[in-house]
Order: C-alpha cells, then structure tokens, then sequence
C-alpha cells in the first residue's frame, strides 16, 4: 500500500447526494440546461478491456465519472467518482482526452437537463474491490470493445467508442468546426506558425 493510502479512510459506500452547488442552481433556474464541467474516467485491465458502469436513472453504460465540484481539481474528481461508483481506488495517470457537444446533454427523469464538458482521465487500480455502489450505478463490468458496442451506452461514449479504446499516446478532442463569420475573403491569413496577421491599417 502506498504512503497515501495508508493515510486515507474509505467507507465502505459512498452516500449520493444532489451536490449542493447544482441544488442552490437549480433552486434559481428550474430544469433549465445547465453547463458543467465533468470528469471520466477510463480504466483497462490487462486484455485491454475497458471498465463501465450502468447508470440507475437510465440503464445506459458510459465510464465512471460525474460532476466536478467547486474547488475540487479534475484529478481528484476522478479518484472521487471511481470510488463512489466502483468501489476502486484509483491513480491517475493521463489525460485521455476533452470531450464536448449536443452529445454531452443529458435528460434526467425528473425533467432537469445538463450538458458536460468531460475531462477524461487514464487510469489505474491500485486497491479496492470491483462493486456498483447501488444508488448511481446498478453494475459495474469490464468491456471489450466489441461487447460494448452492443451495449446500450451513454450518447457521448457511443460516438467516440473507437477513439476510447484506441487509446491513442497523446490527448484526443474534436477538430473544431467554427469559422469566423463574413466572406472568407474578409477574413484574416493564417501564418505558418498558426497565428494571425495582424489587421490591415
């Protein structure tokens, strides 16, 4: 056991709660979508498949993960979430990727409506046994890829199922698709070392 984790005490399952600071939103703005940001969290065991939990609310399985609260780092987070939602005391070891987008919205039964900005973390189990923690999560099983696909799974794990499992060496997002508004003529020259010519006079 590590230094740090001699020094820590886990229960033995986390009790889930509406996070205060999402409670004090939603006391103000109802169900209205809210933007927040989030962390996943990607763990393969050693025939590369991959750990997924499935949600209560849904049935749907995606990574453990979940809401990063006020002040706490995204590492953190992600040691946090895989706790609560598996069991497993993880470290962190990567960043995996950034992921975003009308995939990332989520519907919940009671109406309220969140779309998530997910930070993405590679990582790995250093102690703690696999179980859902029953109140998120109902199982909790590691995955091959062509398992998975058969799986009914999170809107945002689907359309990036293949890029998940390659895990690539670097971090991975989408190539952006916005461009500056008016005629392309209009707009500004990009130099080689990818920054912009400053205005003509």
């Amino acid at each position: 056991m590590t230094p740090w984790l001699a020094t820590q005490s886990f229960p033995l399952k986390a009790l889930m709660t509406l996070s205060p600071y999402v409670r004090e939103l939603r006391a103000r703005i109802g169900s209205a979508r809210l933007l927040l940001p989030s962390v996943s969290v990607h763990v393969f065991d050693e025939t590369g498949r991959l750990l997924l939990v499935q949600q209560r609310d849904d049935g749907a399985w995606s990574t453990p993960g979940g809401f990063i609260e006020p002040d706490e780092r995204p590492a953190d987070a992600a040691m946090r979430e895989a706790w609560e939602e598996t069991g497993l005391v993880v470290r962190v070891d990567r960043l995996v990727g950034i992921y975003g987008g009308p995939d990332c919205i989520v519907q919940y039964p009671n109406g309220d409506e969140t779309q998530y900005v997910i930070v993405a973390f590679g990582c790995a189990i250093v102690a703690g046994q696999l179980q859902p923690d029953n109140h998120e999560t109902t199982a909790a099983q590691f995955w091959s890829k062509a398992e998975a696909s058969a799986l009914p799974l999170s809107p945002w794990l689907r359309v990036r199922l293949e890029s998940v499992y390659a895990t690539p060496n670097g971090p991975t997002f989408e190539s952006p698709t916005w461009r500056p508004p008016g005629p392309a003529s209009m707009r500004r020259p990009a130099t080689t070392d990818n920054r912009l010519f400053d205005p003509m006079p």
